[in-house]
C-alpha cells in the first residue's frame, strides 16, 4: 500500500465528493477481535471526554495494561479515569497534567513521563482547539488555536519520539498518532502575504476569518506538512508516526466554543450527517494498532491512507513546507528540538 507521499492527489472537490464519501459511504474497519494489549503502555491526550475517552475505553476493552490520560484539569481527569477504572479494574490508569498552552508545561510533561513510565508503546495526541473569536496564548504570543493544534502539537510529539523509540520492546516500533481532518485538504498554501514568516502571517488578527474554519483548516494542513518532512529524520522501524480524520462525528466537545447561535444549527448538521462518537474513535484505534510501516507520515481518512492537501504535491507546496518547517525549528530552539530529530536518524 502507497503512502500518502506517494499517492496522486485528489482531483475532486472536497464538497460533495470528499466529504460524503467519507461520511456516509465507508464502513468502520474497527482491529481485528484478536488484537491484545496486554502489557502495553499508551498515552492519550485530551482523554477525559469525546473522542480521546471513547478512544480510551476501546483501547482498555483490548486488554490495555496502562493507560495514561493526559489532561490540563486534573479534576476532570481524575473523574475520567475513575470511571474507566470501574469499568477495567485490571488496567493501570493515571492522569498527568498537560497544558497544551504553555510549553514549560508539556517539558514537565515529559519528563514525568521519561522518570515514570519505563515502557511506552502508543501516544494519540488527541487534544485540540477550536475557538470562534480571536485570542493568544500569553506565554508565546501565538494565536490560540495556531498554538495548541499545531505548536504544541508538534512540540509534544518530537519530545516524545525519541521516548517511543527507546521505550518500545525491541523490534517493535513505538506508535505516534496524530488526530488530523480532512478539513485540511480544503486549506490553501499558507503564504507570508507581507509578514516576516509564515507563522507571524497567521499570528495576523486582521486575517483571522470571523468563523474560525479557516484557522482550524489551516492548523491541520500545517500538521499534513509537517508530517511530510518528518519521515526525512524518523524511520518507521523505530516509531511510526500518521495522521487520522476521524471524520465528522457528533459529541465530541471540540465546538463547545461556538458562538451560541451557530450551535443549533451545528447540531442540526451533526444530527444529519455525523458519525458516532465509538466509530470516530475507532480511526485512532486503525490508525495507531493496525495501520503498519506503509502509513508512516501518511493522511489516514475513511480507514484508508488518503492524499495529503493537493497543493504538497506542488514545488510551491513543497517550498512551503521547508519554510514552515525551519521556522517550526526555529521556534522551539529552545528546546533543542533539531538536535532531538538528528538523534532520531539512522546511522
Amino acid at each position: 500500500m502507497a503512502s500518502s507521499k506517494d499517492l496522486p492527489p485528489l482531483d475532486v472537490p472536497f464538497f460533495p465528493n470528499v466529504f460524503v464519501k467519507n461520511q456516509f459511504c465507508t464502513k468502520p474497519d474497527r482491529p481485528p477481535a484478536t488484537t491484545d494489549l496486554t502489557g502495553k503502555v499508551a498515552i492519550i491526550t485530551g482523554a477525559n471526554t469525546g473522542l480521546g475517552f471513547e478512544a480510551a475505553k476501546q483501547m482498555l476493552a483490548l486488554k490495555l495494561s496502562h493507560l495514561i490520560i493526559a489532561v490540563r484539569n486534573n479534576a476532570k481527569g481524575e473523574d475520567a479515569a475513575a470511571k474507566l477504572r470501574t469499568k477495567f479494574p485490571k488496567a493501570i490508569i493515571e492522569v498527568m497534567l498537560l497544558d497544551m498552552t504553555r510549553y514549560d508545561s508539556i517539558q514537565d510533561f515529559v519528563r514525568r513521563v521519561e522518570n515514570e513510565v519505563h515502557r511506552l508503546d502508543i501516544v494519540i495526541l488527541n487534544a485540540g482547539l477550536i475557538k470562534m473569536k480571536y485570542g493568544t496564548v500569553a506565554s508565546t504570543g501565538h494565536e490560540e488555536i495556531l498554538q495548541v493544534n499545531y505548536l504544541s502539537t508538534v512540540f509534544l510529539a518530537i519530545l516524545l519520539l525519541p521516548i517511543l523509540k527507546a521505550r518500545s520492546p525491541a523490534g517493535t516500533p513505538g506508535r505516534l498518532t496524530i488526530i488530523n481532518a480532512a478539513l485540511a485538504l480544503t486549506a490553501p498554501l499558507p503564504t507570508i502575504n507581507g509578514h516576516k514568516s509564515l507563522l507571524a502571517a497567521l499570528d495576523d488578527p486582521k486575517a483571522f476569518a470571523n468563523y474560525t474554519d479557516k484557522q482550524y483548516n489551516t492548523s491541520k494542513v500545517l500538521m499534513q506538512m509537517f508530517a511530510y518532512k518528518l519521515i526525512d529524520y524518523v524511520s518507521a522501524d523505530d516509531v511510526i508516526v500518521n495522521l487520522v480524520c476521524p471524520g465528522f462525528v457528533k459529541g465530541t466537545g471540540l465546538s463547545r466554543d461556538v458562538n451560541i447561535l451557530i450551535k443549533p444549527l451545528m447540531a442540526a448538521f451533526a444530527a444529519a450527517a455525523a458519525r458516532n462518537v465509538a466509530d470516530g474513535a475507532s480511526t485512532y484505534l486503525d490508525a495507531a494498532l493496525v495501520k503498519g510501516k506503509e502509513s508512516h507520515g501518511s493522511f489516514i481518512m475513511s480507514w484508508k491512507i488518503a492524499p495529503y492537501n493537493s497543493f504538497l504535491y506542488t514545488p510551491e507546496g513543497r517550498d512551503a513546507a521547508d519554510k514552515l518547517w525551519r521556522e517550526t525549528m526555529d521556534e522551539l530552539s529552545f528546546a533543542g528540538v533539531s538536535g532531538i530529530l538528528e538523534s532520531m536518524k539512522k546511522l
